[in-house]
């Protein structure tokens, strides 16, 4: 980390201490609660709802918790009457020891809206213990050139209670030759000491055994007894005595095992056995005889057991130096243990809300207390997270923390935050404490499902299976759970007279698409709808695409053949000169076909013909020509048969026959029909035949003069206006005006006008006549195009 950010860190750490000190100090007096040791569980101790002003509803709904530094709840509360009882019993011996007076803090801890109150418990002592003497007899040798008034300080008894209940009083079996006296030691602890009220005789009295009695303050009081058993021995007139009768020292609490506490030293004025001193602990308790002991000759007390600032302050040695004759004196040694920085500081978390929403503000996601068990700068503690998160921590009374968001959460950015709390206290060195928690984003429906594409273009080939699955939409949410939940539908139409559900339907699962009818390319080439996808939150949020199908075409349609119409009632019958030169273009067979693109692409050849050769077929536009020069010997009707074949997969034909009548002229005379033969061939008077012929060739002759005239000038007028017909006599052939214009597959236009004798009954041509090549050029082109109503033209 660079100088800057970690002066920021500091600068943030003294804020957060500097705000704690100022919360802390400004907080509330604490409730206070007595309650007597040995109380049974169960025991009611206060209503705190009275005590805080609150109603019942009111304090249930602020989820009320006890919490305490102890490792087990020794407190019970009704968070729907408020009542704060005993979780069990208390013994404030193992609670507190000696410390004077017994004070277990807790807290109460509100967590809607958050609030925190201090509180109290003061346990007080009851007379529970009797004073009980360490050894179950006291030796005591006494000179018996002992003044009287001399005192013998006696061991003193223990009593685990404290105040009133601990040892008042001490008291001595009745004998003539000693009294009790009571002193007051360090640390409040009274002393027994025997004086000698009478002069001792070795001779007389060689032993005494008394019986010493220790009584405490309690009602009924209790007491605890121990055997003086007295040696009266020969003269040692001086006492071992200190050269000092206090001793300080102080010991930190990393001490080694082992290490030189302090040296005691006395000087004894006496020689021999009576002048050798032996150093000893003078009736010490149990935890100092575990912690120190002492070496006899020298007076050097050492460490015995590894020392705990936390658990023990100060330790109050006496230290006795008795000499070969009995006699002693004593010290005291005051060892004061100085803290070090061996506590690394605790987090203890109250509450922790995973996962929360996103999107919320000022949200308490975590609730948790530190403390350290150090002393001084030691103790002091600074709090702090991640930079790059948003959370921050805010600091309350009692060390308490409250880690809250920052900013509003994102789950599709970061759905998991793990944050790591980092406690430093400010000792040397510096300790930490770090606590990882994880806390998770839950969803809120803010996002929208979004298709992948903003418009789809779906290929279907006609004549399709019904239900046939002809493509899919696909639409993500980057949200979760059911708010990721994508369903589809299709939208209404624009237009309310499209029956879109007819056509297609959409799985509102997976969004494939289904096609509901047998499409047909040549009915419905395209068509598009929108379809939407919705989530599945609440409230939902949707989306919508476009979605354009279009219908592949199929060679499901065979060529059709406009010219020459093949439903007449004769066949067409084209004229060819004799005198053609090769090439010569005969007819052009017209042909259309309902599909698209190479499905519509036609071809043309010559399938059947009478005189193989005599004519061809160009492949491309259907035009028949000659192929050469005909002669006489080639027969004068002739049959083709043309196929038109289309380019689709597999190709589909249709087959057109043509009639063909080789002539030496256009003014060919029209052929006698067989009834007139048969008439020529009937017996007559020859002069009547005679008249009778010359009469109606006459007429004859001079009607039909006048009928070819009026014909010749009606077809002239109406063949472009009128429908094309020629004025001939009702008959089984009827005339037919075919317009075939350059469009399409024709290089040029042509407009032939074919007029068939009726009644005859030899079906051949009575007179044909080309008429203005170049009239019309576009309109067969229009009509190719349109062909339904070119073929009602036709009369098909």
């Amino acid at each position: 980390m660079d100088a800057g950010v970690e002066c920021a860190v500091q600068q943030r750490q003294v804020l957060f201490l500097c705000v704690f000190l100022g919360m802390s100090w400004a907080a509330e007096e604490p409730l206070e609660y007595f309650v007597e040791e040995e109380a049974e569980r169960g025991t009611f101790l206060a209503n705190l709802a009275h005590d805080l002003g609150f109603g019942m509803e009111e304090l249930s709904a602020r989820e009320p918790r006890i919490i305490s530094d102890q490792k087990i709840g020794f407190l019970l509360l009704d968070p729907l009457t408020g009542d704060l009882s005993l979780n069990e019993k208390l013994d404030r011996e193992e609670l507190c020891g000696p410390k004077e007076p017994c004070v277990l803090p807790f807290q109460l801890l509100m967590e809607k809206p958050f609030e925190i109150f201090r509180a109290k418990l003061w346990v007080r002592d009851i007379n529970d213990h009797s004073p009980v003497f360490l050894d179950r007899e006291i030796p005591l040798k006494i000179l018996e050139s002992t003044t009287l008034g001399a005192a013998f300080l006696l061991q003193s008894a223990q009593d685990s209670d404290i105040g009133t209940n601990n040892v008042r009083n001490y008291t001595i079996s009745p004998n003539a030759y000693f009294h009790i006296n009571v002193h007051n030691g360090a640390e409040g602890i009274i002393y027994p000491e025997l004086v000698l009220d009478r002069s001792l005789d070795r001779e007389e009295v060689p032993e005494l055994s008394l019986i010493l009695t220790a009584l405490d303050g309690g009602s009924p009081p209790r007491s605890g007894t121990t055997l003086v058993r007295i040696l009266v021995l020969d003269t040692n007139d001086n006492a071992p005595e200190f050269v000092q009768p206090l001793y300080k020292v102080q010991l930190c609490e990393d001490s080694p095992v082992g290490s030189l506490v302090v040296t005691v030293s006395a000087r004894d004025l006496d020689t021999g056995s009576n002048g050798e001193i032996v150093y000893a602990f003078f009736y010490a308790t149990e935890r100092i005889l575990k912690t120190f002991q002492i070496n006899p000759r020298s007076g050097s007390v050492y460490l015995k057991a590894e020392l705990n600032y936390e658990v023990m302050q100060t330790y109050t040695l006496t230290i006795q130096a008795k000499d070969g004759g009995g006699l002693s004196g004593k010290c005291t040694v005051v060892v004061q243990v100085t803290d070090i920085n061996d506590n690394p500081p605790e987090l203890l978390m109250s509450s922790l809300t995973s996962p929360i929403k996103e999107n919320s503000l000022e949200t308490v996601v975590a609730v948790f207390r530190i403390r350290d068990r150090d002393s001084g700068n030691n103790a002091k503690m600074v709090c702090y997270i991640q930079d790059d998160l948003p959370f921050v921590l805010k600091p309350s009374v009692e060390n308490f923390y409250t880690l809250v968001t920052d900013s509003p959460l994102d789950r599709e950015e970061r759905a998991q935050y793990n944050i790591t709390i980092t406690v430093t206290d400010m000792g040397t060195p510096r300790l930490k404490t770090e606590h990882n928690i994880t806390v998770l984003v839950s969803d809120v429906n803010d996002n929208a499902p979004a298709f992948t594409q903003t418009s789809y273009t779906l290929w279907v080939r006609e004549n399709n299976s019904p239900a046939l699955h002809i493509g899919s939409v696909s639409a993500t949410d980057t949200d979760a759970g059911a708010n990721a939940q994508v369903t589809y539908s299709l939208l209404p139409p624009p237009d309310p007279h499209v029956a879109l559900a007819s056509l297609v339907s959409i799985n509102p699962d997976n969004g494939h698409l289904f096609a509901l009818t047998s499409l047909d390319y040549e009915a419905l080439r395209a068509f598009e709808f929108r379809v939407g996808a919705a989530d599945r939150g609440s409230p939902a949020l949707s989306s919508q695409a476009l979605v354009r199908v279009l219908v592949e075409d199929a060679n499901d349609n065979a060529p059709f053949v406009l010219y020459p119409l093949q439903n007449a009632s004769a066949p067409c019958t084209e004229l060819v000169p004799r005198a053609a030169e090769p090439g010569y273009l005969v007819t052009k067979v017209v042909a259309v076909d309902g599909d698209a693109g190479q499905n519509a692409w036609l071809s043309y050849q010559l399938l059947k013909a009478t005189e193989p050769g005599l004519f061809g077929v160009w492949a491309h536009n259907g035009e028949v020509r000659t192929a050469r020069l005909l002669s006489e010997r080639d027969a004068p009707k002739q049959r083709l048969v043309v196929l038109v074949k289309d380019n689709g997969e597999p190709p589909l034909s249709a087959s057109v026959t043509l009639h063909v009548l080789l002539v030496d002229g256009f003014s060919q005379p029209y052929l006698p029909p067989p009834e007139a033969e048969a008439a020529a061939a009937a017996p007559a008077d020859p002069l009547t035949v005679y008249l009778v012929v010359a009469l109606a060739s006459v007429s004859s002759l001079f009607l039909f003069s006048v009928l070819v005239f009026v014909a010749v000038r009606l077809c002239r007028r109406g063949g472009a206006g009128s429908a094309g017909r020629c004025p001939v006599p009702e008959g089984h052939f009827p005339g037919h005006l075919v317009d075939v214009s350059g469009t399409g597959t024709l290089s040029q236009s042509y407009q032939y006008e074919v007029c068939l004798t009726g009644g005859t009954g030899t079906r051949e041509f009575k007179f044909l006549k080309p008429i203005l090549p170049n009239l019309a050029p576009q309109r067969i082109g229009r009509e190719v195009e349109e062909y339904p109503s070119y073929r009602n033209d036709l009369g098909l």
